[in-house]
């Protein structure tokens, strides 16, 4: 059973449907249930701590009740478990999103799925084995949320006198709570059914017309050169002034060598080099843990043989590289726990 459940797993299914931050990355030092087989033993994915993260990358693992380990929360949360939701990353079930997300019944008025709770809310009991008891739903993404029953008056508040959550009531799963942002995005006309997940787009916009992943192109740029109009691209495999000879390009720079003002197209190319005008998008691909794209994106801007100077662009790389070692690091069990939080100051009031 676990070697069919590997063999259907979509690694790219489940890191679209995965927990998210407020930055779009994923949620750091997570343990998510993906399928139970008997009363302890789970198929868990899990995100690295943020101090650890690398590429954002996802690990697969089987856990049995124990806690070893260096990752910060080994448990499966009960808040955000997929084994219920087994379309958000099993392609056998891919196609149960347009039903499990109610789109067709969706007023459209919030983001809350309240017309999908009665029915996720037995699925969970059915799940517990713990069929007359209450669900409840957590409204807010805060540290102390607001929690109600899925069936009765909004009095009957699911805390205890601190404010807190019993740990023996049931939880109506994240992925249950909320409308997915996609069924959101597309009704509000905000994305095309092709910028989805293809499982996606087919659940929720069935028949549609799969949209043509556009190339990337790097044409010529134009600079303003004394006058005129010129040119640089690449040329060799290297951004290059197009429009000036090598020898004028070798005195320009030995002038340049020894103080003198460099013409305009060898300083838009430094500028690209140290500080080029798309690394914000370079960054939000390392970010994401996309780099063979940033990588695309330095060779489609400096060229497959530009050798990188000291400045922005270089820093950004080294940090990634600087990342991979640490994560290495957690991985081996060799970086310890980690850096440990600091303690949060309670305010007094008077």
């Amino acid at each position: 059973m676990i070697h069919a459940d590997l063999l259907h797993l979509a690694p790219d299914l489940l890191r679209w449907h995965l927990p998210r931050v407020e930055t779009g990355r994923l949620r750091p030092g997570l343990t998510v249930s993906l399928a139970v087989y008997g009363p302890r033993l789970h198929l868990v994915a899990r995100t690295a701590p943020g101090w650890a993260d690398a590429d954002q990358r996802i690990t697969l693992a089987l856990w049995d009740g124990e806690v070893a380990g260096v990752h910060p929360h080994p448990r499966p949360h009960r808040r955000f478990r997929f084994d219920l939701h087994r379309h958000l990353w099993d392609v056998r079930f891919a196609a149960e999103l347009r039903d499990r997300s109610g789109a067709d019944a969706w007023p459209g008025d919030g983001t809350g799925a309240t017309h999908r709770w009665r029915a996720e809310a037995e699925i969970l009991r059915r799940a517990e084995g713990r069929p007359g008891d209450p669900v409840l739903v957590r409204l807010n993404r805060h540290e102390c949320p607001e929690v109600l029953p899925v069936e009765g008056p909004p009095s009957s508040r699911g805390r205890d006198g601190r404010g807190l959550l019993p740990r023996e009531a049931l939880l109506l799963p994240d992925a249950a709570t909320w409308v997915p942002p996609d069924l959101e995005l597309l009704r509000a006309g905000l994305i095309d059914p092709g910028q989805l997940h293809p499982l996606v787009a087919d659940a929720l916009a069935p028949g549609h017309a799969r949209a043509a992943t556009p190339g990337e192109t790097a044409g010529p740029r134009y600079v303003d050169c004394r006058g005129q109009r010129h040119r640089i691209g690449l040329a060799g495999g290297v951004l290059s002034a197009l429009d000036h000879d090598p020898a004028e390009l070798r005195r320009e720079e030995i002038l340049v060598a020894f103080g003198g003002t460099p013409l305009p197209c060898l300083r838009a190319i430094e500028d690209a080099t140290h500080r080029p005008e798309s690394l914000t998008d370079i960054r939000a691909r390392l970010d994401h843990g996309d780099l063979p794209g940033a990588l695309r994106a330095v060779e489609a801007l400096l060229g497959p043989h530009a050798a990188l100077r000291d400045g922005p662009l270089r820093d950004e790389l080294a940090r990634v590289e600087q990342r991979h070692q640490t994560y290495e690091l957690y991985r081996s069990g060799l970086a310890g726990p980690g850096p440990t939080k600091k303690p949060r100051r309670r305010k007094v009031t008077r």
